[in-house]
């Protein structure tokens, strides 16, 4: 497959640990290093790694939790040119599940943002998230 960029941006909330913080997103990608950043009067967590191996966990959870078709749906309905956006519930990533949000409103902490860029978002969409056939 092409060449995958992963970009992982989360809030880290005046309540929260950011330790906490960064094992949920840890938890759900590999090998995407984390960097504290202050920006419009809060503190983020962002990270940006390249590969397919960046979303190995994401790609098993996807299975152990038998979601595939809601994330398929989840990613073509957030696929914009090259890109896929989509938002994680902290709270779920922290306990080692995945679960989709919405930008803001629904996770009283906030989710974790991500979005993958590549040249064939299609293919990948395919790769992570094949239609369920039985």
């Amino acid at each position: 497959m092409d060449e995958v960029k992963v970009y992982v941006k989360v809030e880290v909330n005046p309540t929260e640990s950011e330790e906490k913080v960064r094992r949920a997103v840890e938890n759900l990608f590999s090998n995407i290093p984390l960097k504290l950043e202050k920006s419009g009067g809060g503190n983020f967590l962002t990270g940006e790694a390249e590969g397919l191996d960046v979303l190995s966990k994401i790609y098993n959870m996807l299975r152990r939790e038998r979601i595939r078709d809601a994330a398929r749906a989840v990613f073509f309905s957030r696929l914009e040119g090259k890109t896929i956006t989509f938002y994680l519930n902290k709270q779920a990533a922290f306990a080692g599940h995945i679960s989709f949000s919405e930008p803001t409103g629904e996770s009283p902490l906030g989710p974790i943002c991500v979005r993958i860029k590549c040249e064939k978002p299609r293919k990948l969409i395919e790769w992570l998230a094949p239609k369920h056939s039985e």
